[in-house]
């Protein structure tokens, strides 16, 4: 009975220092314009930009924040401008935008929505005034190739469907 508690014992202490030690480097790390204000925030692994990370102003508003994967933006991200107006949204694959951004104008409103393929427009963007669709482009590799600027000439060209 004694040399089965021991063994017990000497299995629950070896699972103890398996499961709690780690050779995993990840830390949070901070660092900070001239001033000491704030210039970023988020976690390192093995000195790499990984998980969540948030980038300020110099006068210390948020700037953008999302998430990184191997240092590469990975997944949604939102921008800011220096007084907490977002500026755009979107996902990256591989530090390059992909899918369809939101850019907004200087209230905070959408101004347009875009297809991206690596940073660059490639499908359909749709432009906004006032919260109203007023025109709709389609783009090819960064090139403008056809503008809509009535919804009823969209339709009857397109189909609702191909803004997937």
């Amino acid at each position: 009975m004694r040399r089965l508690f021991k063994f017990v014992f000497f299995l629950l202490i070896c699972f103890v220092l398996v499961a709690f030690n780690s050779t995993e480097d990840k830390r949070y790390e901070r660092t900070y314009y001239d001033d000491g204000t704030l210039a970023s925030e988020g976690w390192l692994r093995f000195n790499v930009k990984t998980d969540y990370w948030a980038f300020y102003h110099p006068n210390g508003k948020l700037s953008e924040k999302g998430y990184y994967k191997y240092d590469k933006r990975q997944h949604y991200w939102f921008f800011y401008n220096e007084h907490r107006v977002r500026t755009k949204e979107g996902s990256f694959k591989d530090n390059e935008e992909i899918g369809w951004w939101l850019f907004y104008d200087t209230k905070g409103r959408i101004n347009h929505k875009c297809q991206l393929t690596n940073g660059i427009k490639n499908g359909y963007c749709l432009k906004y005034k006032d919260a109203k669709l007023i025109s709709a482009e389609k783009y090819k590799e960064g090139d403008k190739i056809k503008e809509w600027t009535t919804f009823s000439a969209f339709t009857a060209e397109k189909s609702l469907s191909d803004l997937k």
